[in-house]
């Protein structure tokens, strides 16, 4: 499966184009959580019981998903 296809077997090269300055920017923001993450992780290891700490992780991971997450929802909109 290439990059800019779908889950429904169509190539969206424009929706691909159209996504990449938006997913530039995803990566800053990814690169963000990647150091929330690596900052967070060794405090939850220190304190299991804290649930913010646990909270603040899997929101590092989501922002650390956001490039894939923008090209999708790019090529999902864009019919060609």
């Amino acid at each position: 499966m290439c990059c800019c296809c779908c889950g429904d077997g169509g190539c969206r090269p424009l929706g691909w184009l159209l996504g990449l300055p938006f997913a530039l920017v995803a990566v800053l923001i990814s690169i963000v959580g990647a150091v929330i993450w690596i900052i967070g992780l060794p405090i939850s290891c220190i304190c299991p019981c804290c649930l913010c700490v646990t909270l603040v992780l899997e929101a590092a991971v989501e922002l650390i998903k956001a490039p894939f997450h923008v090209m999708v929802w790019f090529t999902s909109k864009i019919p060609c």
